[in-house]
This record gives structure tokens, C-alpha cells and sequence, in this order.
């Protein structure tokens, strides 16, 4: 086992990182977290349209793929969802699988995915997905980035525990990625999140989190 999965551990179902002394989702409701934070934080599925796309920092369990696949599906979104993760850890596949497996709700959806965790995959191209995984630190793989997103999803551990993935630097790069008009949003709410997101030239707006968090971060770029 690398060292990249040492230290993976569950508590309530959960998994924690050992790296990062973080949960993965919520322990209250992954699924609901992700539809509040990610989806309803970025106006989705209501501005989902031809061509949308997603990119997000800290793939994670892909709970948030998952999430965001089954609202495309849902909605019947035209031609497939172009989603981008950026991901310095991935998780063991094995890992992944079991995660997913406690949303019933997106049974189907983990299933038919789980094969290409299995085979180690990092494109998947569907009738209604085109998603890739770029594997490396994000402050490195995406300034090379050629894409650009309608939505970011900027889900990576705590500030406090994995200020890496929350630098201005970074968080510049996020809105020089980000088409105009498109937006971010984050479970957090931390004050330096918030500036820098503003000093990259979002418009920011603090609003009501999920669950225990009294408040998360929305932002758009005009």
C-alpha cells in the first residue's frame, strides 16, 4: 500500500483521511452536503445547458461527480457533462467503491462507474459524461490546464488541516479557469477563502452552509 492511502479510516461509515485528520463528507449526509454545497451553491441543475462544465478541486470519493451526473441524468441534460477533477491523492478504488456504496439513492450511478475506479481509469467518455481525473498537485497541474469551467467545486480538506488547495495563487488560477459568468462555491467560510476568491475577481457572497456549518462561500465572476 502507498503512502498516499496510509492512514485511511472509517468512523460512522465515514471515511477519514489520515493525511489531512479530515472526513471526506459530512457525517450527517454526504449526499445532501453535496447537493447543497456543490449543486445549489452553483445555481445547479438550473443553469445546466449543452456543453456545461464542471471542474472541481479534491476528487475525493467522487461523491460529488455522482451527485452532479445523477442531476444531469435527472434533468436530461443535452449531450454529455464535461467534468474535470483535480486530485493530488486519489483514493484506493476499493475505497471509493465502499464510500459510494452508502448513498442508496445513486446505487445505479456508483455501480455503473465502479468498473473504471477498478481499472485505475482517469477518462471516462459516456453518451453523457466526459469526465478526466488529473492526477498531481493542483498548483502545478492546473495553471497547464487548457480547459475552462461554468462551475468549480472547490472541495478540498479543511483550510486549517490543507491550506495547498486554498492559496491565492491557486484560487487566482480557479478564476482564470472559470468562464464568465461561471461560479464557485465551497463548504467553507473562512475569511482568507472569501479574500482571495475576491482579490482573483469573484464577486463573493457568504450564505447559509449544510447542516452543523452556519455558513459557506458562493462565488461568481462577472
Amino acid at each position: 500500500m502507498s503512502d498516499q492511502y496510509a492512514g485511511l479510516t472509517w468512523k460512522e461509515g465515514v471515511p477519514v483521511s489520515g493525511r489531512f485528520d479530515d472526513p471526506y463528507y459530512s457525517f450527517a449526509d454526504g449526499l445532501a452536503e453535496a447537493r447543497h454545497v456543490f449543486l445549489a451553491g452553483n445555481g445547479l441543475p438550473g443553469r445546466f445547458g449543452a456543453g456545461f462544465r464542471i471542474a472541481e478541486l479534491g476528487f475525493g470519493t467522487g461523491l460529488n461527480l455522482l451527485a452532479a451526473l445523477g442531476a444531469w441524468r435527472q434533468g436530461g441534460g443535452p449531450g454529455p457533462l464535461s467534468y474535470t477533477s483535480f486530485e493530488a491523492f486519489p483514493m484506493a478504488a476499493a475505497d471509493m467503491v465502499r464510500a459510494q456504496a452508502a448513498f442508496g439513492e445513486l446505487a445505479l450511478l456508483a455501480a455503473e462507474l465502479a468498473p473504471f475506479w477498478r481499472d485505475g481509469v482517469r477518462r471516462i467518455e459516456l453518451p453523457d459524461l466526459h469526465f478526466t481525473l488529473v492526477v498531481g498537485d493542483a498548483r502545478r497541474t492546473l495553471p497547464d490546464w487548457t480547459g475552462m469551467a461554468d462551475a468549480w467545486f472547490l472541495d478540498g480538506f479543511a483550510p486549517a488541516r490543507n491550506p495547498e488547495l486554498w492559496e491565492p495563487a491557486l484560487l487566482a488560477e480557479v478564476a482564470r479557469h472559470t468562464a464568465p459568468g461561471g461560479t464557485a462555491a465551497t463548504y467553507t467560510a473562512a475569511g482568507h477563502v472569501r479574500r482571495a476568491l475576491a482579490a482573483a475577481g469573484f464577486e463573493v457572497t457568504r450564505v447559509p452552509g449544510f447542516g452543523a456549518k452556519r455558513h459557506m462561500t458562493r462565488a461568481r465572476r462577472p
